[in-house]
């Protein structure tokens, strides 16, 4: 994996902390069911650097990140692509979900992510 020393690895964990403080309303509600191994048991991280990316969640021993998108995310669809291709060339499982897909079924949502930390070994 490609990893970033001095300033560009502090400034990197800086905005991941930002991050951390300024959650939007779907991140929240989606951390408040992933946070504490409420999920499976398995620790999830929040606004976490990846490489050169802060991804929204991961668990790292499954491997799994779930980005939660807003409407920013249909603007940049080639960096999303660029980015969710790295990571899946460091191993890692990428699940999108939108914002209102969060809000409106968040049930759903997290019973998709639970079919696939299950389903990876």
């Amino acid at each position: 994996m490609t990893r970033f020393r001095g300033e560009k690895q502090n400034n990197l964990c800086k905005l991941a902390k930002d991050l951390r403080s300024n959650l939007t309303p779907a991140e929240q509600g989606l951390w408040k069911h992933l946070r504490h191994r409420q999920l499976e048991g398995l620790k999830f991280r929040r606004q976490c650097p990846i490489g050169k990316f802060i991804v929204d969640f991961v668990c790292l021993e499954k491997k799994l990140i779930v980005e939660v998108d807003g409407i920013q995310h249909s603007e940049n669809k080639e960096y999303d692509y660029q980015r969710e291709e790295w990571l899946e060339q460091e191993g890692y499982t990428v699940l999108r979900f939108w914002n209102n897909e969060v809000q409106n079924n968040l049930d759903g949502v997290l019973e998709e992510i639970r079919k696939h930390v299950v389903g990876i070994k």
